[in-house]
This record gives structure tokens, C-alpha cells and sequence, in this order.
């Protein structure tokens, strides 16, 4: 498997929970770090490295998402010789093209990862790319359906697997019983001042990068409509961070704020919403569900080999 964002020591459960499946060998490779556009650089962790190979490769163009590649993938592929290769990446790029080459040159059945649910049609060498790799892949996943739809309409004729690219550790995420009371401050909509608010916040949370495609502006535009109770909690790094410190004015995000101030209203609401959310969670989106259905595509993709899977 080569993947950028296995550098993430949490995302590195999946490759842990993919290794311990029946005939499995697995090999991961990724950069000794991947600086994300708009966000920190993320350098290669090492917390999930049970039963399998985690090799740290050179890149070249960090960060670029179309131009970046491996110049040592071809030697890593002919040294392991593998039965399935996942290339992380999607079809129109550099790296996934390189890769898909060097899998194909040396009999694996690979398969690309496509997020794009955006239909562009891209330029030379970038369109070239993607018409080599959808002829040579044996499996195309997807992490939505409208992701799958674009490679159907760019000319994707194999076979496609819609999939989330990670799952959700539930030791970590899980309900809390902790119901302190707080006692926080928030800036007042009328009149800009701050007032005090007593008693347990309802906490609208947010974990990942603060950059503009994540319509966190719609957040804080809500929040001066939304009861006094009702705090945001944003965790992250990114360009937008000092604008999303700086607005104050609320532009009125009705719809958003209604859905929040119900929710916020209703406790029995939102503990069935959370009990059903958790229990498809844990059903279908656990590192280890998550690995055991990749398993499966894989297993498809060399039509169900007895061998072992490397």
C-alpha cells in the first residue's frame, strides 16, 4: 500500500487491523512527512506498526497533490512483488500514475482511491494519467458516491467500491459521562459585549483543518443566533484560523442555527441521534470494519486466491 496519509499515527490502526486478516502480508509506504496545503506539516508517526512493514519514502514535490511522486516506488514494487497494490491517491495524479506503472510492470492488481466529488475535466499530462490508470486498474474505490459517479462519467469501466479511506477509533471517541457544570463566557449578539453563562454548554465541535472548503464561516456565522448556551469549539491549524478568530458578525445562517438550537433543546433527541450514530459506527466504520472490508475488495480483486494476500 502506498499512502501519504498513513503518516497519521491514528490512521495507522487500519494497516494494524488489515495485517492481522487471514493470509495477509502487508507492506505500507509513506513519506517521511507530507506538508498538507493550508495546514502544519504532518511528519511520520509510528504508533501503529503491529504485523506489518511501514516504510518511510522520499518524495519529491511535498505537499503538490497532483506533482508529487516517489522516485524509489518501481524499486520498492520489484523488490516485494506484491499481489495487490493500493495506491492512496487519486487517478489523475502523478504519484498513482508512477505507481500504477511500476504495479502493473511487475504483475500486481492495483486499485486507486478517489475523493474528487467535483467533476473537472483536467488538462495534459494530468487527463493522460487518468486514462492510463483506468486501464489498468483492477478496482477503483471511492470515498462517496458522487466520487464514484465522476469516474464513471470520466470513463471508469471496472469495478467500484464506495468507502470511507478511514475509520473511527471507538476507544477514543466515545460517549462521555462527564456533565460538570461550566461556567464560560461568549460574546452577546445584541450588544456585542460578553455575557456569563452558568450550567453545562451545549458544545458544537469541530476537529481537523481550518481552511475555507470546510465551511466553518457557516459555523461561526450561526452562533449569534443560537441561545446563549450554545458554545462552537474549534480544534485545528490552517489559513482561515485568523479569520475564523476574527468574525464577529452574524450573517444570518438560519437553517444551520434551527437544526443546532433543536438539538440543542432536546436531550432525548440527542441521545438517540448519538446511540443509532454510534451503532453504525461501530458496525460499519471501526478501523477493524473498515480493514475487513477492504479485505474483502481485495480479496475480489485477485479473485479469491487461496494464497496468502501480500
Amino acid at each position: 500500500m502506498l499512502s501519504k496519509a498513513l503518516v497519521v499515527g491514528a490512521y495507522q490502526k487500519k494497516a494494524e487491523e488489515l495485517a492481522a486478516l487471514p493470509g495477509v502480508e502487508l507492506t505500507v509506504a509513506a513519506p517521511h512527512s507530507w506538508n498538507e496545503p493550508g495546514a502544519v506539516e504532518q511528519r511520520l508517526e509510528r504508533r501503529f506498526t503491529r504485523s506489518y512493514q511501514l516504510v518511510d519514502l522520499r518524495i519529491w514535490f511535498n505537499g503538490r497533490h497532483h506533482i508529487h511522486f516517489y522516485p524509489a516506488i518501481d524499486r520498492l514494487v520489484a523488490t516485494i512483488r506484491p499481489d495487490v497494490f493500493h495506491i492512496d491517491e487519486e487517478s489523475f495524479n502523478l504519484a498513482t500514475f508512477l505507481a500504477m506503472r511500476a504495479g502493473v510492470r511487475y504483475g500486481a492488481r492495483c486499485c486507486f482511491y478517489n475523493w474528487a466529488n467535483i467533476d473537472r475535466r483536467y488538462p495534459a499530462p494530468f487527463s493522460w494519467f487518468e486514462r492510463y490508470n483506468f486501464r489498468h486498474a483492477a478496482h477503483a474505490i471511492a470515498g462517496a458516491r458522487e466520487a464514484a459517479e465522476i469516474l464513471r462519467c470520466h470513463g471508469y469501466a471496472g469495478p467500484i467500491t464506495v468507502l470511507p479511506q478511514f475509520g473511527v477509533d471507538p476507544e477514543i471517541f466515545a460517549p462521555t459521562t462527564d456533565h460538570r457544570s461550566l461556567t464560560t463566557d461568549r460574546p452577546s449578539a445584541a450588544n456585542g459585549r460578553r455575557s456569563s453563562v452558568v450550567g453545562r454548554p451545549f458544545v458544537v465541535g469541530y476537529l481537523g483543518r481550518l481552511v475555507p472548503q470546510k465551511g466553518l464561516l457557516d459555523l461561526i456565522e450561526a452562533l449569534p443566533l443560537l441561545p446563549e448556551h450554545v458554545r462552537v469549539r474549534l480544534i485545528g491549524d490552517g489559513v482561515q484560523k485568523s479569520q475564523l478568530l476574527a468574525r464577529a458578525a452574524a450573517l444570518g445562517v438560519r437553517a444551520l442555527a434551527a437544526a443546532i438550537r433543536r438539538l440543542s433543546h432536546d436531550p432525548a433527541l440527542r441521545a438517540e441521534l448519538g446511540r443509532r450514530g454510534r451503532a453504525r459506527v461501530l458496525e460499519r466504520y471501526t478501523q477493524a470494519a473498515l480493514a475487513r472490508q477492504y479485505y474483502q475488495v481485495y480479496r475480489a480483486m485477485i479473485g479469491e486466491s487461496a494464497g496468502p494476500l501480500t
